[in-house]
This record gives structure tokens, C-alpha cells and sequence, in this order.
């Protein structure tokens, strides 16, 4: 009988619902669980933390992995999991709400209003005498950009042509199911000044990289339309917050409108600063929570890999009890040398799948027996090898 138990520690509150698919009798799940197999978080800043040589994966309940030390998981072989596009609605919905916030002046309105003093005939007289301050625009014809077409670009698109506006997008790095997905409405772009040149509201939906950092910079608000309404529900580091306080002054900014208040955006007038409320619905949370929880326990179970910053996917159905994951580098002869080691142990293998991303590579193998430890510590021993893990399919 083979009988393997997980520890998961969680670092934030994952919704119940997610962790209710991690079963009682294999898994002890806690926030103070020492030597986890697995860690799950949301927002808590991992950079600084000292992880465990037990870990062998960290599942995030969301899209965006900058509060986890990626680069440095890749080096000890740990996938780092996301949640791509199980908080999508709920950020979509957020953004639909800052247009309309916007185009009809909402929140310089609201703020006119709670600071009128008087009886109802006097509030009555200031409302109509103040409300011509506050004309905004109807959104159809209306031109929008959106810069990146990921899971909720593509919703924000889909939702502004729903409404009657005209859409442009930009994204270089569209897959090619995405680019499927999208609708044919949507004008493609060639480069982001061309899309700032058109738009008249640009909605920003790009991952916080090297390549998107300070991505709206002084020299592309320049770029703008005079009176642009300018919409961050992505990460603040994408905006140069200076460029935007320039552009505003410059009128090629009307508002700037984000989830991420800052001391040198607060107060302004022309700015509105949510409070980081992009996947905050119950509904968001859950989605998040099942997805990673799902993909995490396959991962410890049975070694497939789905969905991770780090690593290809990979996944293959199980044709042995017996199975060991292997991640490394990307480097020539790795399936040979694996291979080799597999034959020279007496293991025969059922079948194998090997596949690349970039420097990581990850290799599943179906055998005919258990792999001895002298086997796995050899496999790990070969050069650009990152991480070896047996897979014993639990039997009652």
C-alpha cells in the first residue's frame, strides 16, 4: 500500500472553497504548518522569506507572481503556479465602472455634491446651478485602446464594442488561442503610439515586467490625445506616476483613474485611486482558490504542471503506478541522459513526455517499478538537473 501525505501552508486567507478540494486524510493545510510541500498565497511578499528545502511548488490565487521570488524558484526546480483569468470578470466589471466613473464625471460630481450646505430649496438651487461643471460624454462611437489582450483585455474589448464603442488593441505577445478568442471587431494596432493616437480612453492590461515597466512614460503621453482618460487596473510600476501628473497638467490627460493609490497621487483632483479592488468580489476569490488548489494537488499527486509563470505545461495520464518528475535546465542530451539512468536501473518506461519554456524544461516518465533511491539521486546528479521527485499513485 502507498499512502503519501501533503503539508500546504497557506500564507494569506484562501477562500474555503478551494481548500475544501484538498482531502483531510492526505493533506494537512494551516498557516503554521512547518516543512510544507506546498505553499499557497495571494498578496504576502515572499522575497524576504526563507523557503524551505521541502517546498516543491507555490500555488498564487491570482494572475500576478511579483510578491514571490520566481527566478529564484526556478533555479531550485519549484513551478510557481497562477490563476490566469479566474479573477477576469471581476476586474472587467472594475474597469466597465472606471469608464463610466469617468465619462461622466462621477467622482468630482459626488464630491460637489457632499460638500453643498443648506436647505433643500438652497441644495436644490446649487445642484442646478453646479451640475453644467460636470457634462459628461456617452460611451458609443467612443474610441478605446487596450493594451494587452490577455483574459481580461479580451473582456474589456468584448464588453466597450457591447456598449457601441470602437476598439483598438495591442499586444505582441498574443497567443494564438487568445487571438481566436478575440472579437473581430477589435482593430489591431502595430505599436502602442499608434494606439494612443486613436484612443480616447486606453485601458491598460499587461503583466508588471521588465519590458512593461514605466511602460506609459513621458515621451508616450506625449503621444496621447489631448483629454485622454488614461485606466491602470494592472500594476502601478506599468505607469511613470510623474508623466501622468505631467500629462495632466498638459491637458493631454483628463483623468487617470487606477487600483493603486500612492502618497504622489493622492488628493489630486483628476486622479481616482481605488483601493487595489480589481479581484476583490467573493466570486473572484473562490475562482481563484479552486484553480490554483486544483493545479497544485495534480502537480504533488502526479507531477502535471499546468498554468505556472516558470515552467512549459505539462501533463500526460498515468499508464504505471509508477512515475517520476524531473525538472531542469533546458540544456542539449537531458532525455539521453535520462533515459541511460533509466535503463542502466532495470526500470523500463512506459511512456515519457519532455517539453521546454525558455531555460526550464520539465520531464514526466511512466515506469514498470519503483525507482530505488540510488536511481533518483543519480538522475539528480546529472548536470542541469533542478529537482527529482518519485510519484507513487496512492492505492487504499
Amino acid at each position: 500500500m502507498v499512502n503519501v501525505h501533503f503539508r500546504i501552508l497557506t500564507l494569506n486567507n484562501i477562500a474555503d472553497v478551494g481548500l475544501r478540494r484538498l482531502p483531510a486524510g492526505r493533506y494537512t493545510v494551516g498557516s503554521q504548518v512547518a516543512e510544507p510541500d506546498a505553499i499557497l498565497v495571494r498578496s504576502h511578499d515572499m522575497h524576504k522569506m526563507d523557503i524551505h528545502s521541502s517546498v516543491r511548488a507555490i500555488g498564487r490565487a491570482g494572475a500576478g507572481t511579483n510578491n514571490i521570488p520566481v527566478t529564484r524558484m526556478s533555479e531550485r526546480g519549484i513551478p510557481v503556479f497562477n490563476t490566469p483569468g479566474a479573477n477576469a470578470n471581476a476586474v472587467k466589471e472594475l474597469v466597465l465602472a472606471a469608464l463610466l466613473m469617468a465619462a461622466r464625471n462621477l467622482v468630482p460630481a459626488m464630491r460637489f455634491t457632499q460638500g453643498l450646505v443648506g436647505d433643500d430649496a438652497t441644495l436644490h438651487r446649487l445642484v442646478e446651478d453646479g451640475k453644467k461643471q460636470f457634462a459628461g460624454m456617452e460611451l458609443p462611437g467612443r474610441h478605446l485602446g487596450v493594451i494587452g489582450l490577455g483574459s481580461v483585455g479580451r473582456l474589456v474589448a468584448d464588453a466597450a464594442l457591447r456598449l457601441g464603442m470602437r476598439v483598438t488593441g495591442f499586444d505582441p505577445e498574443i497567443t494564438v488561442d487568445a487571438a481566436w478568442s478575440l472579437p473581430h471587431e477589435v482593430r489591431k494596432a502595430h505599436t502602442i503610439e499608434e494606439l494612443l493616437r486613436a484612443s480616447e480612453f486606453v485601458s491598460l492590461h499587461v503583466p508588471l515586467l521588465d519590458v512593461t515597466r514605466g511602460l506609459i512614460n513621458a515621451k508616450r503621453v506625449e503621444a496621447m490625445r489631448e483629454g485622454t482618460i488614461l485606466l491602470n487596473f494592472s500594476r502601478d510600476k506599468v505607469v511613470e506616476e510623474d508623466a501622468v501628473l505631467a500629462g495632466i497638467r498638459d491637458n493631454r490627460i483628463k483623468y487617470y483613474v487606477c487600483d493603486f493609490p500612492s502618497q504622489k497621487l493622492q488628493g489630486h483632483p483628476q486622479v481616482v485611486c481605488l483601493p487595489h479592488l480589481g479581484a476583490s468580489t467573493e466570486e473572484a476569490e473562490n475562482n481563484c482558490a479552486v484553480m490554483v488548489v486544483d493545479q497544485v494537488r495534480d502537480f504533488l499527486e502526479n507531477g502535471n504542471i499546468f498554468n505556472t509563470v516558470n515552467f512549459p505545461n505539462v501533463a500526460m495520464d498515468r499508464e504505471s503506478p509508477f512515475r517520476v518528475g524531473i525538472a531542469n535546465a533546458n540544456v542539449p542530451n537531458m532525455v539521453g541522459q535520462i533515459s541511460t539512468l533509466m535503463g542502466e536501473g532495470g526500470l523500463n518506461i512506459h511512456n515519457m513526455v519532455n517539453k521546454s519554456r525558455g531555460d526550464m524544461a520539465y520531464t514526466l516518465l511512466d515506469i514498470d517499478s519503483a525507482p530505488a533511491q540510488a536511481i533518483l539521486d543519480k538522475l539528480a546528479g546529472i548536470p542541469g538537473v533542478l529537482a527529482v521527485r518519485s510519484l507513487p499513485l496512492e492505492t487504499a
